[in-house]
């Protein structure tokens, strides 16, 4: 069965989950971390090598202060918590995003964790932390225009390869599948770049109960999938074809 390298996913539906139950939101997401603990265990038995999670986008800032708040605070709590966990099965952890907005503290607990787990390699576990689409192809745009602007490029060298270099996940190869839970179909402002090619796997379950049963099934549609990256199918699959 064909195997993805890197599997992308929006972790949607926490708080639904915990509203529908009648439970304060604040228990959504912590069931959210509990699932995410047991996808990265399987991916890890699966063999896959790059899984990205989408755990605090820039629109969350607009989010009530209280919610904000607890996300921060269980972001670091469940580092605090599991980062030994994940290091003892050989996971790298790489945080993408302006993690600069985030209290200092905060900061250095993403860095900590990054140097704990570097030398790591059974699994890359990339946390877009702070993280929208749109501001990492700005913030690559900036990189290159400074370059331009003092002489060490010149405007026609740029091309796709350069642009992808001063992306915040530069040096991974992109997802070859991406999951969205808990029943919207949309990217929101996600990786916009690196999922050009990505296909495409959105699922009803919330996330708190999306389980490695339910990877298995998303793994098993991803192989049946032919990927053709904007050429042909098979050529018999046409008229005329030989």
């Amino acid at each position: 069965m064909a195997q993805p390298a890197h599997i992308s996913i929006i972790m949607d539906g926490n708080g639904r989950w915990a509203t529908q139950r009648g439970l304060p939101r604040a228990a959504g997401h912590r069931e959210g971390v509990r699932a995410l603990r047991a996808i990265v265990e399987h991916c890890v038995r699966v063999g896959v090598g790059t899984l990205s999670v989408f755990a605090f986008s820039s629109e969350n800032w607009n989010r009530p202060r209280d919610e904000v708040g607890l996300l921060l605070d269980l972001f670091v709590s469940a580092l605090n918590d599991q980062v030994e966990a994940l290091h003892a099965h050989g996971v790298r952890l790489r945080f993408i995003g302006n993690l600069g907005a985030f209290p200092e503290s905060l900061q250095q607990t993403l860095l900590d964790a990054e140097r704990r787990t570097g030398a790591n390699s059974t699994l890359l576990l990339a946390v877009a932390a702070n993280y929208g689409g749109r501001w990492d192809l700005v913030q690559a745009c900036r990189s290159l225009a400074r370059q331009v602007q003092c002489g060490a490029l010149r405007p026609e060298h740029v091309d796709e390869q350069m642009l992808g270099a001063q992306l915040t996940l530069a040096g991974v190869p992109p997802p070859d599948l991406f999951i969205r839970t808990g029943g919207e179909q949309r990217i929101s402002n996600y990786l916009l770049w690196d999922l050009a090619y990505s296909e495409l796997y959105f699922n009803d379950v919330p996330w708190p109960e999306f389980t490695p049963a339910h990877l298995d099934r998303a793994l098993e549609w991803y192989a049946r999938r032919e990927r053709r990256f904007g050429g042909l199918a098979n050529v018999q699959d046409f008229p005329g074809g030989d």
